[in-house]
């Protein structure tokens, strides 16, 4: 048996490995006879599997987004390939693979991550500031470890959430380097709090895969509810009501467009500044994932995220 991820696979391999259930359906052949039609998927892609002659019990027991292994043959179908599964479990924790190994992750552990955002409120000298921004952590409870930032466009991916923040985090305090006027505490604090409602926003597993988005979600959004969130966490911690005022400036102009979602552009310096890390962030990570696989000296696909601008790989030594 070889193991390969899905990109590599051929036509006529035997295979076994790990692999996330994307969908699973169970259904009815032209003999009558059940079978599960799931798609699988690893980092490098995804596959349409088949379990044939499928008992009740396998019915009910695999699960989207659920860690299966399968021992399989790669066979083409309708000029697809496709796994015929020949073996097929759960897995467990004495097989040792991580989520993060199977679908798109941040390159960071999220504990990593998680304890630089800690550093940043450390640096964070206003205490009413300090203590909103911990009042709405401790409100995230788990979640913050494996939430994405996005469904589809930037950081959609495991832990993404917490990836987006600590890059803007280190952008963030490089800026107040250079414009020294700015007020860092509302830098860090701007930073941290402003996707944070995403945990509402969006429905996501433990996988980091974005199922939907919320009731609230579609009705009020992230910038609101991010409002709402500082106010409540506000009030709980008797902060000075014009520090959440500025801090809720700050969530409601970080798009800057109404058609974006803000309903105000930013009127102070850190504000303006928010709007910009949070705009270059994302825009540099859909970038930087337009050009992998693509050859250098070639365009990639047009990138919805990005106005449709096709993205270039220049071809000479970056170092």
């Amino acid at each position: 048996m070889e193991t390969k991820t899905i990109s590599e696979f051929r036509s006529g391999n035997r295979i076994e490995g790990f692999f996330i259930i994307k969908s699973v359906e169970c259904r009815v052949s032209s003999n009558n006879k059940r079978f599960l039609d799931l798609t699988l998927g690893d980092k490098t892609g995804d596959i349409n599997s088949k379990v044939w002659d499928v008992s009740e019990e396998d019915e009910n027991k695999y699960k989207q987004n659920s860690l299966i292994k399968v021992r399989a043959a790669v066979i083409e179908w309708q000029n697809n390939l496709q796994l015929k599964i020949d073996k097929i479990r759960e897995a467990v924790p004495e097989d040792n693979v991580k989520i993060e190994d199977f679908v798109p992750s941040a390159p960071y552990p999220a504990e990593e991550m998680y304890n630089l955002v800690f550093e940043y409120i450390d640096k964070i000298k206003n205490e009413d500031i300090k203590n909103i921004v911990l009042e709405v952590l401790d409100d995230a409870g788990d979640k913050i470890m494996y939430w994405p930032a996005a469904k589809k466009n930037h950081h959609a991916l495991r832990s993404g959430l917490l990836y987006h923040t600590t890059t803007m985090l280190r952008a963030g305090e490089k800026v107040s380097e250079i414009y020294t006027t700015l007020n860092t505490d509302l830098i860090y604090a701007g930073v941290i709090l402003h996707d944070m409602a995403k945990l509402e926003e969006m429905l996501s597993s433990e996988l980091g895969i974005v199922t939907d988005y919320s009731v609230e979600g579609q009705l009020i959004g992230h910038i609101v509810l991010g409002v709402e969130k500082i106010r409540k966490a506000a009030q709980k911690v008797n902060a000075d009501p014009e520090i959440s005022m500025i801090l809720e400036h700050m969530i409601l102009s970080h798009h800057y467009e109404a058609e974006y979602g803000s309903p105000k552009k930013p009127m102070f310096p850190e504000a303006e500044v928010l709007h910009h890390l949070d705009d270059m962030d994302a825009a540099l990570f859909d970038m930087r994932k337009a050009l992998e696989g693509i050859e250098p000296g070639t365009m990639s696909d047009a990138v919805w995220s990005l106005d449709k601008r096709r993205i270039y790989k220049f071809k000479f030594d970056k170092k």
